[in-house]
């Protein structure tokens, strides 16, 4: 199974790793109900399967996620562990207010906090959540945020530090004061902002990219219909904010899954084969977050992290691709 270096960080990475959002259950952002006891046996299926780092964030679930990684992890015994990255600068209070907070003592306890909960002594990267908070709302405390981040690696907390949704202008901002090892920013199909500017920068900068949502929240997955989008339960964020699953996009989008149908039926591949296959097309990206919420969901894209899509293949989707949506993704 091949193996990717991440940034400059001496981490070698396979092409998916498991992403935790929805493992947070049912929350302000979450995606409905969710069984904790599907969410382990997904991660321990993931790590079985070869996948060898895990996604997370203390927001997911205000907690939860990692509570589930860590009882994953110990679940494992030691055993084939997988690299665990996480993020800090979105927090919440007793009433499950979300707010984000770059101060010096929140990123500490933040820090702090996902070592417990994970039940480990340091993380492999910790990486600046949002920038600011509603997005494009003022960031003035980037420099001391980063500047806490690489003290924390200094006192062996963590190993490496990255970012996640930063602009090029922002992510400068943070060489300054320390190397950047990796970007976590939305990619897929029909999120492609990044492509002009952003990949080509971290490329030439030696910053890995991991990319997230490859399948678009579900939507590339295949298993998406009309029908089951419209019975998402109403705490499924999916069906009150995101345009991908509302017209005037729908429809266009679920054309667009049939013809990746097509394209997976010559090789004997689902569309969600081909969806992360898209996503890791470019050689500036150097994994892909992909979710799963059950065992079998990992069973329907392991195979994915060595399929590659011919050039006349990339040709055919991309000249099916609708306008890149803008839209806000919380992960």
């Amino acid at each position: 199974m091949a193996q990717n270096i991440l940034g400059n960080a001496e981490l070698k990475i396979t092409p998916i790793g498991m992403g935790t959002w929805a493992i947070g259950g049912d929350w302000a952002l979450g995606w409905g109900p969710q069984d904790d006891s599907d969410s382990i046996a997904a991660i321990r299926r993931g790590v079985d399967a070869g996948i060898n780092w895990i996604d997370t964030a203390p927001i997911y679930g205000f907690g939860h996620a990692e509570q589930i990684v860590g009882k994953a992890l110990k679940d494992l015994g030691g055993k084939n562990r997988p690299f665990i990255f996480t993020k800090c600068g979105l927090v919440w209070d007793d009433e499950k207010n979300i707010a984000h907070s770059l101060k010096v003592d929140s990123i500490k306890k933040e820090v702090e906090s996902s070592l417990q909960r994970m039940q480990v002594d340091v993380l492999d990267l910790c990486q600046i959540h949002w920038p600011s908070f509603p997005p494009g709302s003022p960031d003035p405390d980037l420099e001391q945020a980063w500047s806490t981040l690489s003290d924390l690696v200094a006192q062996g907390k963590i190993r490496y530090i990255g970012v996640s949704n930063f602009s090029v202008s922002q992510i400068k901002r943070v060489q300054k004061i320390a190397p950047v090892t990796s970007l976590q920013p939305p990619y897929s199909m029909l999120m492609r902002q990044v492509e002009k500017e952003v990949l080509p920068f971290c490329e030439d900068q030696g910053i890995g990219v991991i990319g997230y949502s490859p399948l678009h929240n579900g939507l590339l997955s295949g298993k998406m219909t009309r029908e089951r989008i419209e019975a998402l339960p109403a705490s499924d964020w999916r069906a009150n904010v995101n345009p991908a699953f509302r017209e005037p996009h729908l429809s266009h989008n679920l054309a667009l899954v049939e013809l990746l149908r097509n394209i997976g039926d010559r090789h004997g591949k689902s569309v969600a084969h081909i969806a992360i296959a898209w996503a890791l097309r470019l050689s500036a990206v150097t994994g892909s977050i992909v979710g799963s919420r059950n065992a079998g969901q990992i069973d329907g894209v392991i195979d994915s992290m060595d399929f590659r899509l011919s050039i006349s293949e990339i040709s055919e989707i991309e000249a099916q691709l609708p306008e890149s949506l803008d839209m806000m993704q919380l992960s």
